[in-house]
């Protein structure tokens, strides 16, 4: 599976930004998610879509400011981010695996990654 993430660019707070992520090629994954490292941090855990997209799942640092959402027909992932803040300010990358329930937050459940797309808000 080969993922291509793009939307990135440079904000002001309160904007908002589409983040995509394009899957081709064949693999056995479940669930497509993104994360986010800023400099000199851990990737963390942002929200993901699995199976068809029914079920998504947020970081509470996130919620109701973020959507994640599947175009199966498309076979792309979207991140909706409204109300942005600073300190949302990081590198984006797009996972795909087949995470278990203990994993679905964490990098080491997903086995493929998109190269990331930066986004940077300012204040």
């Amino acid at each position: 599976v080969q993922l291509q993430a793009s939307g990135g660019g440079l904000v002001q707070a309160g904007g908002s930004l589409r983040l995509s992520c394009a899957a081709s090629g064949s693999g056995r994954t479940t669930t497509t998610g993104w994360f986010r490292q800023a400099p000199g941090k851990e990737r963390e855990f942002v929200a993901n879509a699995a199976g068809l997209g029914k079920r998504t799942y947020y970081a509470d640092s996130v919620k109701g400011r973020f959507t994640v959402s599947r175009d199966n027909a498309k076979n792309t992932v979207n991140l909706q981010m409204n109300d942005l803040k600073p300190e949302d300010t990081a590198v984006y990358y797009c996972g795909a695996g087949r995470p278990i329930l203990s994993t679905i937050s964490r990098p080491l459940g997903y086995s493929h990654w998109g190269q990331g797309t930066l986004v940077t808000v300012s204040s």
